[in-house]
């Protein structure tokens, strides 16, 4: 209806100047001319050009002061002409809002005296206010004053109004004639009336002749008489134009860093432990690592046992053996735990607790071998039976690296650390001493947070113990250095994120994935 009234309409005159006034001279929607306009524009049935006007517009509590009034005219209006009113008593006959407002504006004009008790300092005031605000809302224009006090007081806001002037364009016709997009069955099968009626005619001028005739009635019927398509006229495609570009993938913010991570393990030797093995089982994950069978970490609140397969098919027994008498009774200088070693502990499935379970199953293998020095590095993910929190999920991912070669110390493992973490940028480090089953010396690793200004725990280390070594078949002077560290904590450090839930797990914004930078780790 839009689009017929312009054309009409520019049929008769030379433009339309306003497509705002247009449309309420005919009382349309202005948004419907919009887009009528927009769609003629396209066509070239018109040239529009745009047209803006910056207005002002009244806030919800602007149209609510120019009907109920302003704020001090009710307080002034609810305040005894004669006498006063007590403060209280006026505050229950009016909204807190208005209260507030209108003792604030009524003092300033200084048409009441207030205290606790209030009264008019004048018999009667004009609302101006309200007065301002019809006057802008039938659409006149106030005072830069005016507009600036009721700004001010948040009861005007500014609003740009877009519109058009409309003139004829190049093909512009009274009525706009409609274009096919596509051709269709029914277009094909449709039929020419008119065309079909001249061959009737024919049929009927030469039935009774040559069938050579038939033969040229049929192909005239075929040609003329069928499809109204050759009447159609097609819109035209712009073949250059470009399509909504195609998005590629984002990697996760953990993916960045662990790629990060894993340079920095290979630029210093370290070849990657395969970590495919999410399950696995107690003696591999506890046992072999010296760590005893009644230590709280294997209790069923802090480890995810497995239903089904709840218990491993098959251990090496020799090596079972070894660990059991290491455990019960020591060995290697050792007293070990005193205690009835369990098989049915061992044997019980799980979902491993940290990736050292790894490293116990290559260094098994590496010992198995005439020795060679050895590097290994894993970064994958781990299983703790905690409470979820904005610092701690149930499943996380762990980086861990490992150093085995003969007569290390743990000047080298210091070394080592120094080396590995002022590549990821952090140069001053501390240490301090700690306990692991599976280390010893063991220490927690410090390293100071310029932007938090203090010294923040980044990971654990130490050396692995003889009992876990030597029954795997060592040889004496051959030692293990090893340290851990999560990936989720330095990348919440790196992108800003104080909630681990919002980087990983099912509440992650799928926006911060597409949005976020390139991972740069290196030198402060």
């Amino acid at each position: 209806m839009a689009e017929e009234a312009i054309l009409r309409y520019l049929e008769k005159n030379e433009q339309i100047s306003d497509s705002g006034n247009f449309a309420a001279e005919l009382g349309l929607d202005h948004n419907d001319v919009v887009n009528a306009i927009k769609s003629l524009h396209g066509f070239r049935y018109v040239d529009a050009q745009d047209i803006k006007r910056e207005t002002w517009v009244l806030t919800d509590e602007g149209r609510k002061y120019a009907a109920e009034g302003s704020p001090e005219v009710q307080l002034f209006l609810a305040v005894p002409l004669e006498g006063s009113i007590p403060k209280d008593e006026l505050q229950k006959k009016l909204a807190p809002a208005v209260f507030k407002i209108g003792c604030s504006q009524a003092g300033k004009n200084r048409w009441v005296e207030m205290g606790k008790q209030i009264s008019r300092k004048v018999q009667h005031v004009e609302d101006k206010v309200k007065d301002l605000l019809l006057w802008v809302q039938d659409g006149h224009a106030i005072e830069k004053d005016d507009i600036n006090s009721l700004k001010a007081r948040k009861l005007i806001v500014q609003q740009t109004w877009k519109g058009y002037s409309v003139s004829k364009g190049p093909n512009y016709a009274p009525k706009r004639k409609k274009v096919a997009t596509d051709l269709t069955r029914e277009n094909l099968q449709s039929v020419n009336m008119a065309s079909l009626f001249t061959v009737l005619v024919m049929v009927v001028l030469f039935a009774f002749h040559d069938p050579m005739v038939w033969l040229l009635i049929l192909q005239m019927i075929f040609y003329s008489g069928v499809g109204d398509w050759k009447e159609l006229e097609f819109k035209e495609y712009n073949f250059n134009a470009k399509g909504q570009p195609a998005e590629g993938g984002h990697l996760h913010p953990l993916l960045k860093v662990r790629k990060q991570l894993k340079d920095i393990f290979l630029q210093m030797g370290f070849e990657e432990m395969p970590t495919n093995n999410f399950v696995e089982s107690s003696f591999w994950n506890f046992d072999v690592l010296f760590q005893p069978q009644q230590h709280p970490a294997r209790d069923s609140h802090d480890t995810f046992f497995l239903e089904e397969p709840s218990t491993t098919r098959e251990l090496p027994e020799a090596y079972v053996e070894l660990v059991k008498r290491v455990h019960e009774s020591g060995g290697y200088g050792s007293r070990g735990y005193g205690y009835d070693w369990k098989r049915e502990e061992a044997n019980k499935n799980l979902l491993r607790t940290h990736t050292t379970a790894v490293s116990s199953r290559m260094l098994k293998a590496l010992a198995e071998k005439p020795f060679a020095p050895k590097k290994y590095f894993s970064i994958d993910r781990v299983f703790r039976n905690e409470a979820v929190d904005r610092t701690h999920l149930a499943e996380f991912h762990q980086i861990e690296g490992l150093v085995c070669d003969r007569g290390l110390t743990l000047g080298d493992l210091i070394g080592v650390l120094h080396d590995f973490f002022a590549r990821l940028g952090m140069s001053k480090l501390r240490f301090k001493p700690a306990y692991n089953p599976y280390t010893e010396p063991s220490m927690e690793i410090f390293s100071y947070h310029e932007g938090l200004g203090k010294w923040v725990e980044i990971g654990n280390s130490g050396m692995f113990r003889p009992e876990m070594l030597l029954p795997m078949g060592f040889p004496e002077d051959v030692r293990v250095i090893a340290w851990g560290l999560s990936l989720e904590r330095p990348t919440m450090i790196l992108y800003g994120i104080d909630n681990i839930r919002d980087l990983f797990g099912h509440k992650v914004d799928l926006g911060l994935i597409k949005r976020n930078p390139i991972c740069r780790l290196g030198m402060d």
